[in-house]
């Protein structure tokens, strides 16, 4: 008889850097002969990706059948559809930092309805962002500029010329418009407030009717996911950890890559076998 996942355990994690890495993230520190054996899960335009080690892969095949695994990803729908993770379609996943959440799949309009409320109320206009963006850019650094969802907005920069305070000046600005500024590698994430993935896990937890929630992210994007679990890791890399974020029910790892990801997924699976 097929084993279905325990819903009162609830797994929600990032994706990018925390379960899975582009060949530059994958952080590898032994001899090429010893490296672990990688399984792709993503191709784009032809080219794989990003990956998971097999190892990592067989852990969240075992942990998608005792918990209810939720990803929650900044990624919009179009670039999570491209995630081919091991196991069965999740039966909930939160895209786009919490603007929308999928059922099975499926494109949930009325919470994507319902975030726009909120995000109408509660913040400046995705339109007064880009404007100041336009005057503050220099294309000596800015690559590429990508609306996602009609939600936020996130900029490719080369880091080695970014002025030395572009960001923290951006993130001042926008903090007094309700909006929160992430910096990621080579991506700058400008996010409204309001859009939150805990937002959309709470949703979800109200769905399943989820009495422990875990989970796991890497950069300050996922900090409101990791507050909003009762346990929570974060790996040794990141924005979490290049800045020391913690708190009482985090475990924070010094493992960092590929070898986080594995470890994470080793003790959310421990924890959810109790």
């Amino acid at each position: 008889m097929k084993q279905r996942p325990d819903q009162r355990t609830l797994v929600a994690s990032d994706l990018d850097r925390t379960l899975v890495y582009s060949p530059s993230a994958l952080a590898l520190t032994v001899p090429d002969e010893d490296a672990p054996r990688l399984l792709c899960v993503e191709v784009h335009e032809g080219r794989p990706l990003s990956f998971m080690t097999e190892t990592a892969a067989a852990l969240l095949q075992k942990l998608a059948a005792v918990a209810e695994f939720v990803p929650a990803t900044t990624r919009t729908r179009k670039q999570y559809r491209r995630i081919n993770l091991p196991g069965p379609v999740p039966r909930y996943a939160i895209c786009a930092n919490g603007g929308h959440i999928l059922v099975k799949g499926r494109t949930d309009h009325d919470w994507n309805a319902e975030m726009r409320r909120r995000l109408a109320e509660g913040c400046a206009p995705l339109d007064e962002v880009r404007a100041h963006l336009a005057r503050t850019g220099d294309e000596s650094w800015l690559r590429k500029e990508r609306v996602a969802e009609d939600l936020f907005v996130y900029l490719v920069v080369e880091r080695s010329l970014l002025p030395e305070n572009w960001v923290k000046e951006f993130a001042e600005w926008a903090e007094e418009r309700g909006w929160t500024v992430s910096l990621q590698g080579r991506k700058i994430y400008a996010v409204p407030r309001p859009l939150t993935k805990s937002a959309a896990l709470a949703e979800v937890v109200r769905r399943t009717g989820a009495e422990h929630v875990l989970a796991a992210g890497d950069s300050l994007l996922d900090a409101d996911l990791l507050l909003a679990a009762h346990t929570g890791w974060r790996p040794g890399h990141g924005e979490l950890a290049d800045s020391g974020w913690t708190a009482p029910h985090i475990d924070a790892l010094t493992l960092a890559g590929a070898a986080a990801g594995e470890e994470m997924l080793r003790r959310m699976l421990s924890v959810s076998r109790r």
